[in-house]
């Protein structure tokens, strides 16, 4: 079984093979009083950037755990860089694909204010908004006991949005396809096109649960996105964006098919 990960709020930059090192806070406290780890047992301690620490627990006291530090590895972080460009979307279906993309490896989560988004974060609701979805990454990413937390953007409208793939596809280091039940061209089709060596990033862009509008498809291919179906099935705004990461994952090597 693998070890449990947790993510300390201390620097762990300089700690070394060999080092002891005290779990305390939030993560001390859960790990000795909900999970219950004892002496012997061995856990994993990440900053959330790639650097994980494995580590035996030594000691134990009501809220932490005294920790002997038996290896640290850095992990490269994968390429190319994928985006999941999320749409709002009612009934928490957003969060839902928030979550299964971070259990599947995505690197970065962008918040999308679609036009036909329903749910819209408010200036008074932005910031708790944020707050929640930052949380779903972090618990995601430790339930899968990844050493990487994604990261989170900023919630970004259409215009932004457009803006941004225009720079990056005229320099090359950035691809965009948007997933849509009217494209002609299968994702799997997009992404050998954009193999490797390829562009840095690419942006795997859902629409809200009615679509991506005429107006924005518009605006958005007529800045360099590309158009891909994902299958033969309309998928729901939770589900349509992590089965492109899976897929994605496999076609442009991050995962290994040996």
């Amino acid at each position: 079984m693998s070890a449990p990960v947790f993510y300390p709020a201390a620097d762990l930059t300089a700690v070394r093979a060999g080092d002891r090192l005290r779990l305390d806070g939030p993560e001390g406290r859960h790990a000795a009083t909900v999970r219950r780890i004892g002496s012997g047992e061995t856990i994993e301690v990440c900053d959330g950037n790639g650097r994980r620490l494995t580590c035996v627990v030594i000691g134990t006291a009501r809220d932490a755990l005294e920790l002997s530090v038996r290896s640290v590895v850095v992990e490269p972080a994968p390429a190319p860089v994928i985006e999941l460009v999320q749409a709002l979307a009612k009934q928490d279906r957003d969060l839902q694909a928030v979550e299964t993309a971070t259990e599947l490896g995505v690197d970065v989560v962008v918040p999308w204010q679609a036009d036909r988004s329903i749910v819209r974060w408010k200036a008074e609701r932005a910031s708790k908004a944020a707050a929640k979805w930052e949380s779903v990454l972090r618990a995601a990413a430790q339930q899968s006991r990844r050493a990487r937390i994604p990261a989170l953007a900023e919630l970004t409208g259409t215009r932004t949005l457009a803006a941004r793939i225009a720079a990056g596809t005229r320099d090359g280091s950035l691809a965009a396809i948007v997933l849509h039940e009217d494209a002609a061209t299968p994702l799997s089709a997009v992404l050998a096109e954009i193999a490797a060596p390829g562009p840095d990033r690419v942006l795997l862009i859902v629409g809200p649960e009615g679509g991506i509008g005429p107006d924005e498809l518009a605006a958005l291919t007529a800045a360099g996105a590309r158009t891909a179906v994902l299958g033969p099935h309309v998928l729901r705004s939770s589900t349509a964006g992590p089965a492109a990461l899976a897929l994605a994952s496999v076609q442009l090597g991050r995962w290994s098919t040996t």
